[in-house]
């Protein structure tokens, strides 16, 4: 499956749009790696645990919507955007969601 952020497939044209497709997952912030990364705020550098938090959450995101695409017969999902919120008291989950065109091409 091709999921691309443009609007087309270069040198693929779209034979058949399918409809929006999207993906969500919603993850939640654990105490010890709070204190960490806190931590780790404090001193300076990167968050090392955060950072693969997000993309375990960004890939599975991803993933769904791809399923989704896949169920209406599609070969690729165009003009996918990704969006972060922060969710819940004192913002202790993390939502990432995508969406996109899924289109036969």
């Amino acid at each position: 499956m091709i999921v691309t952020t443009t609007p087309a497939v270069e040198g693929r044209p779209v034979r058949e749009y399918l409809g929006i497709v999207t993906g969500e997952v919603i993850v939640g912030a654990n105490l010890f790696r709070d204190l960490f990364a806190s931590i780790t705020d404090i001193v300076g550098g990167r968050s090392g645990k955060y950072e693969q938090v997000l993309q375990r959450a960004r890939k599975e995101a991803i993933a769904e919507m791809e399923d989704e695409a896949a169920k209406l017969g599609a070969t690729a999902v165009v003009g996918v955007d990704l969006d972060y919120e922060v969710l819940g008291q004192s913002g202790s989950m993390l939502m990432v969601s995508c969406s996109g065109t899924a289109v036969v091409v």
